[in-house]
C-alpha cells in the first residue's frame, strides 16, 4: 500500500486545514486507517482513526469536538478535517494502515507538516 498525505501548511490560531491520504496499491476499501501527528520533541501520537467501512471513528481527547475523520472508498482516500486549530496543533500528521486483526499500523505515508500561528 502507497500512502500520499496531504493538505497541510502554516495557518492561524482558530483556522482550519483538510488533510487528505490517497492509498494506492492494494485493496484500500478492507483496511482501518488512521491520522497519527508527531510534533518536535513528542511522541507520535494517533489522532483519529475510521473503520474500513466508515460507520466507525475514533478520536484523541486532544483532538475530540475539533476534527472530522472521514473516507471515500471509491476514491480511495481519507480525509481529516480540522477545526479551531491551535499552536498546540502543530505538528507532522502521517496516515496509516492498521494491519487487520491487529492494534499495529504498519503501513505509512510521508507525512504532511501543519504549522498553526499564535
Amino acid at each position: 500500500v502507497q500512502l500520499q498525505a496531504s493538505g497541510g501548511g502554516l495557518v492561524q490560531a482558530g483556522g482550519s486545514l483538510r488533510l487528505t491520504c490517497a492509498a494506492s496499491g492494494h485493496t484500500f476499501s478492507r483496511f482501518d486507517m488512521g491520522w497519527f501527528r508527531q510534533a518536535p520533541g513528542k511522541e507520535r501520537e494517533l489522532v483519529a482513526s475510521i473503520s474500513w467501512y466508515g460507520d466507525s471513528a475514533y478520536y484523541a481527547d486532544s483532538i475530540k469536538g475539533r476534527a472530522t475523520i472521514s473516507r471515500d472508498n471509491a476514491k480511495n482516500t481519507v480525509d481529516l478535517q480540522m477545526n479551531s486549530l491551535t499552536p498546540e496543533d502543530t505538528a507532522v500528521y502521517y496516515c496509516a494502515v492498521r494491519t487487520p486483526g491487529t492494534p499495529r499500523y504498519d503501513y505509512w505515508g510521508q507525512g504532511t507538516q501543519v504549522t498553526v500561528s499564535s
